[in-house]
């Protein structure tokens, strides 16, 4: 018999014997190795979630930036509207005054324009009621004279004089 001869003959202990050993082998050689694949797993496992968690602080530091950047640009459009609102209030007041200047300015033109009109019109009926009364006092002379004269003889010299007064008063 060959002793490296193999045979498989259930019927023998020897063949249960060499299937005992190549479990048992096989299950030492799993267990030997089945710790460092599963500790490679759990590895590969940890470090995902470690990336996962790297990528969630990365993104929450960012996020934690913007939010920063976004705040800062929202006060900064809070005091540029505050600005704004008080040149704009400034240049209210400002166009307020002018106006106002300008209105007192107008007034004051249209009171002179109308005093200059009242004095002229003051003046016309001045003129008017002058002429009108020195028109009558030549009138009533003329007519006085003319009664006084009448009865008397006529004088030449009082005859001319009496027009020339009516232009002289008129």
């Amino acid at each position: 018999m060959n002793p490296f001869h193999i045979s498989f003959d259930p019927s023998k202990p020897e063949t249960w014997i060499a299937a005992g050993l190549l479990i048992f082998l096989g299950i030492v050689v799993f267990v030997a190795k089945a710790p460092q694949m599963i500790a490679g797993r759990l590895d590969a496992q940890r470090d995902a979630i470690q990336n996962d968690l790297d990528e969630a602080a990365r993104i929450r530091a960012e996020a934690e930036r913007l939010l920063a950047e976004l705040k800062a640009e929202r006060a900064e459009a809070e005091r540029q509207v505050r600005d704004m609102l008080a040149a704009a209030e400034e240049q209210a007041r400002a166009y307020e005054a002018d106006a106002k200047a300008r209105l007192d300015e107008s007034l004051a033109r249209r009171q002179q324009l109308a005093e200059r009109k009242i004095a002229n019109a003051e003046a016309q009926a001045e003129a008017e009621v002058r002429a009108a009364a020195v028109d009558l006092a030549a009138r009533m002379t003329e007519t006085v004279l003319a009664g006084r004269l009448a009865g008397a003889k006529s004088d030449p010299l009082v005859d001319r004089a009496i027009p020339l007064i009516a232009e002289k008063l008129g």
